[in-house]
């Protein structure tokens, strides 16, 4: 199983559609043109909607802190 995106936008597939493939369907679809490989990390977070919260503050004059908070999953 391969993770595949659209790069390119046609009457089928919208641009950054990702699908999860077996091996031969996502070779000949990337070699198309239309579609590129992708890391499965980035379909993982793509299927499960995963969202971080960002804060930023800013100290007069300071740096610009930002803070990222990662939603935890419970078991």
């Amino acid at each position: 199983m391969k993770c595949i995106k659209a790069i390119k936008e046609t009457k089928s597939y919208s641009l950054g559609e990702i699908r999860r493939t077996d091996d031969v369907d996502a070779d000949q679809k990337v070699a198309s043109g239309v579609w590129q490989f992708i890391p499965k990390s980035e379909w993982k977070v793509s299927k499960k909607g995963k969202k971080e919260e960002v804060e930023i503050t800013h100290d007069m004059g300071g740096p610009v802190e930002v803070k990222k908070d990662k939603k935890k999953n419970k078991k």
